[in-house]
């Protein structure tokens, strides 16, 4: 069974950096379409940034471009999720997910396309 595992969310202030990983156990990402996804409070669960090592694929969220960037430590099985310049509305739980299937680039951020799933890690950025 494979199963996505996140770690390093926090308390940020507006402006600072954060770095989140996420863990893969029972498969590796190589063969995996990757994504991170978030969740505010009474919004819809949004795609952050996603990639895919076959296709060398890679989407972003239009809230977040120029800011986060995804990345893959193929020696530790581990993707990070660098977010830059956060913003108080960037403050939510963040989920790693993964999938078998290969997806479009321009359907990689809706997390109905993903299987497995994290159990999720705040992320507050105070103003």
């Amino acid at each position: 069974e494979v199963q996505p595992v996140e770690s390093g969310g926090g308390l940020v202030q507006t402006g600072g950096s954060l770095r989140l990983s996420c863990a893969l156990s029972g498969g590796t990402f190589d063969d995996y379409t990757v994504g991170w996804f978030r969740q505010a409070l009474g919004k819809e669960r949004e795609g952050v940034a996603c990639f895919s090592l076959p296709d060398r694929a890679f989407y972003y969220g239009y809230p977040v471009k120029g800011r986060f960037a995804v990345s893959s430590d193929h020696a530790k099985n581990t993707v990070y999720l660098q977010m830059n310049s956060l913003k108080p509305e960037d403050t939510a739980v963040y989920y790693c997910a993964a999938t078998f299937r290969r997806i479009i680039t321009s359907q990689m951020g809706i997390a109905g396309e993903y299987n497995y799933w994290g159990q999720g890690t705040q992320v507050t950025v105070s103003s």
